[in-house]
């Protein structure tokens, strides 16, 4: 099972949804980054169950503790172990789990895999584990300031219920302002009141979140397989429930010409930049300075608090009741966890091509 995140900065990710803990160890982090223990918190915090009526009802403080690699407040250089307590597991709710086969979980999966599976709350396959993700983005994000990169992720998308593709549109700081995490007020309260009728009817409802890049410099990324958008697809796939990754203008532009599409060079001031941004800040696989945004699609969470036929270990049919404390549309808590993976490949691409010192 592979554990570990990145090239140069990395992160090593431990724990499952019911154990003592969920923690990890990031690697590579440059030296002498003012650590701001607030700031990871609050990370974790906009990611951590229980935040509204319209996530799950678990309750779990989440609060991180550093166990090294920091000193008087700054990075040393060597790994930073992290570690997040478990305190809030209701394992008895899975007990009727124990033999039987969610539909579109990863149980059957992991169970030809391994032989062997956690059913309380799907265990390392829980969403749960993003917390070791949060974590490692918001130190990335502490990095990336050094360099005047911000990372923003918003939801888009809750069903039906779509803001307009063109991010510059929505002022993004209000993004927070409401539980749902939209920019736009007015399209965040029809989307709450969706999710709110879906949960009533016990069932659950996918979605869209939309993140922009700004202020990376251009070079960043590979020419061949390690292209710049082939890696933030992989990082926001790996997420749980992630369906699909477009960047740029995406499958909107299959419809489009050539004409209509490229991206044409322009000299403003003595600074060669794109007229258009079509091409999502990254061309040839490798970042070209303009703002790099993308789009990323979540299905329904997979957990309907209504039956469902399914079989168990032996193949029997049975009729399978979920019990405990689930989220109806995973989008709002997704939108750090967005932000967090793009950190990471951003600053990892940096330290990739780059000897830094950040001061």
């Amino acid at each position: 099972m592979r554990n570990t995140f990145g090239h140069i900065f990395t992160l090593t990710s431990f724990g499952e949804s019911h154990g003592e803990a969920v923690g990890g160890v990031v690697d590579g982090m440059p030296a002498g980054i003012d650590i701001d223990d607030d700031f990871i918190q609050h990370e974790l915090d906009r990611r951590r169950p229980g935040q509204s009526r319209i996530t799950t009802a678990r309750k779990e403080p989440d609060r991180v503790t550093l166990l090294s690699g920091v000193m008087e407040g700054k990075t040393t250089g060597c790994p930073i172990g992290f570690i997040v307590g478990n305190t809030n597991q209701h394992s008895a709710d899975y007990d009727n789990l124990r033999n039987v086969f969610r539909p579109s979980h990863a149980d059957y999966t992991y169970y030809k895999k391994y032989g062997i599976r956690d059913h309380r709350g799907g265990g390392r396959a829980s969403a749960r584990i993003t917390i070791a993700r949060c974590v490692g983005g918001a130190l990335a994000k502490l990095a990336l300031r050094k360099l005047g990169i911000s990372i923003k992720a918003y939801t888009s998308q809750v069903g039906p219920i779509a803001l307009q593709r063109d991010y510059s549109l929505y002022d993004l700081s209000l993004t927070e302002s409401n539980p749902v995490r939209c920019p736009d007020p007015e399209m965040a309260q029809k989307m709450q009141q969706l999710i709110e009728e879906v949960k009533a009817d016990g069932d659950t409802i996918g979605g869209v979140v939309t993140c922009v890049v700004k202020g990376c410099p251009a070079g960043l990324g590979e020419p061949e397989f390690d292209k710049l958008h082939a890696q933030l697809a992989a990082a926001m796939l790996s997420i749980n429930a992630v369906k699909g990754f477009e960047y740029g203008d995406g499958f909107e532009a299959c419809s489009q010409r050539g004409s209509q599409v490229n991206d044409v060079f322009v000299n403003d001031h003595g600074r060669i930049v794109t007229k258009t941004n079509h091409s999502g800040g990254i061309q040839g696989g490798i970042s070209n300075g303009e703002d790099i945004y993308f789009r990323v699609a979540f299905k329904p969470v997979a957990t309907l608090l209504k039956p469902q036929t399914t079989v168990d270990l032996t193949g029997k049919e049975t009729t399978l009741q979920v019990r405990g404390r689930h989220d109806p549309c995973v989008l709002p808590r997704a939108v750090p966890v967005v932000e967090a993976m793009a950190a990471m490949v951003i600053l990892d691409n940096y330290l990739l091509n780059k000897t830094i010192k950040l001061d």
